[in-house]
């Protein structure tokens, strides 16, 4: 194979996702004024149903410029040699081949988030605003972003660079010291994120003792799930859109709600909500999805390992000069139709998932009060309640809301 040829192979991978993307999200779309099914029909009134249609006909028309500039631009990159005018630009500060590759990412990833923030500004200052879900000010919003460089640059930078160390040591068998490194780091970061990261981002304070806090201990007691640390993050301060997630194992193990969930729901509602993710622990999905990425990466890497060396990597992508960077972006292209379908395998499990802690917060708890919080959720966020069944397949990491409250009221 030569490299212009595996150039065309990258170019048809790119458009060929393109267009199947496309093509779903133009399926999707054409069921967007459907009639509310059965069921559903309590979660908007018709002023309501109408400004969720338009909600979700403005982000489809926005999401179809956005996705269309973002492929001509990757088309005009890689058919104008983009890549090899970073890499000379990388190579002219330094000889050193860790101090290029991060250069050289840095300019690429910084240079293209640069790029796309305009984009993102009107999602959230004009699209999100318009549709009064939008809560972040102009200050946040940029402060967000260069602290997200920062994390970028010191986190994924040194990661990058131990990496590429690991190769220019060990050869092809980096891969194993690779893995072993990025499945301690994912460890740790499942371990330590809500008390490192989060607070860089929003605040954290731990739910006071009253009614709420009450129910839900009562509840964890029941059920013999120790949970002592509950916190509310103030997700109000970017959206009005609202959430709970666990993090944690042990002694770190705790649950954080937002604000804004606090707002919407009611006490019972609440609860229902924490024993759909208490589920999701008794059930050991937490760590059937921690392995199955961290068996990912492994396999991602020891693929990656089986082709970084060969030059036809560089060269397909217009650098004459080989290297592991290079590389690296030739692999991540090509191997994107396999991330394609290991990331179809995983929404068919999660989607598993989702229904196991349904019925888990059904049988420990109560129905009813889950699936009004599901409702009332659903409604605020403006969520499409009539997704074509292909999309869902493809994309939806969850069951529709109707197929969930099918579940819970079998």
């Amino acid at each position: 194979m030569t490299a212009t040829t595996l150039f065309y192979i990258i170019i048809a991978i790119i458009i060929i996702n393109f267009i199947a993307d496309k093509i779903l999200d133009a399926l999707n779309a054409k069921h967007y004024n459907d009639a509310l099914p059965k069921g559903l029909q309590d979660v908007y009134d018709d002023t309501e149903y109408k400004k969720s249609q338009r909600y979700k006909a403005t982000n489809y028309r926005f999401g179809l410029l956005t996705s269309t500039f973002s492929l001509l631009l990757t088309l005009g990159f890689l058919f104008f040699d983009g890549f090899e005018f970073v890499d000379n630009l990388a190579r002219s500060y330094s000889d050193n081949l860790i101090i290029i590759a991060l250069i050289f990412f840095g300019i690429i990833m910084i240079g293209s988030d640069i790029i796309t923030t305009p984009f993102s500004y009107y999602s959230t200052f004009v699209i999100e605003e318009k549709f009064g879900f939008n809560k972040t000010t102009v200050k946040t919003f940029f402060l967000d972003k260069i602290k997200g460089w920062l994390m970028m640059a010191l986190v994924g930078g040194g990661i990058l660079a131990i990496i590429i160390w690991f190769y220019q040591v060990t050869g092809t068998h980096f891969w194993l010291y690779a893995w072993a490194l990025v499945s301690a780091f994912t460890l740790f970061m499942n371990m330590f994120y809500s008390k490192l990261i989060v607070p860089l981002f929003n605040k954290q304070t731990p739910l006071e003792a009253g009614g709420l806090r009450d129910k839900i201990s009562e509840y964890a007691k029941t059920v013999g799930f120790k949970l002592d640390k509950i916190f509310i993050i103030d997700g109000s301060k970017r959206s009005t859109k609202a959430n709970a997630y666990f993090s944690g194992f042990g002694s770190e193990k705790r649950v954080t709600l937002y604000d804004t969930l606090i707002h919407d729901l009611d006490e019972d509602e609440i609860v229902a909500v924490l024993a759909h993710e208490v589920g999701h622990y008794k059930k050991k999905h937490i760590i059937f999805n921690l392995f199955a990425s961290i068996l990912l990466t492994g396999l991602t890497l020891y693929v990656l390992s089986l082709f970084i060396s060969n030059p036809l990597l560089s060269n397909a992508l217009g650098v004459e000069t080989p290297s592991f960077h290079i590389g690296l972006i030739a692999f991540g292209l090509l191997y994107a139709p396999i991330s394609e379908i290991t990331g179809l395998i995983m929404n068919v499990f999660s989607r598993k998932f989702e229904y196991q802690a349904d019925d888990y917060a059904k049988n420990t708890f109560k129905a009813e009060p889950l699936i009004t919080s599901l409702k009332k959720l659903s409604k605020n966020s403006l969520s499409n309640l009539t997704p074509h069944p292909a999309y869902v397949f493809m994309h939806y990491s969850h069951p529709t809301l109707l197929e969930r409250i099918v579940n819970l009221r079998k």
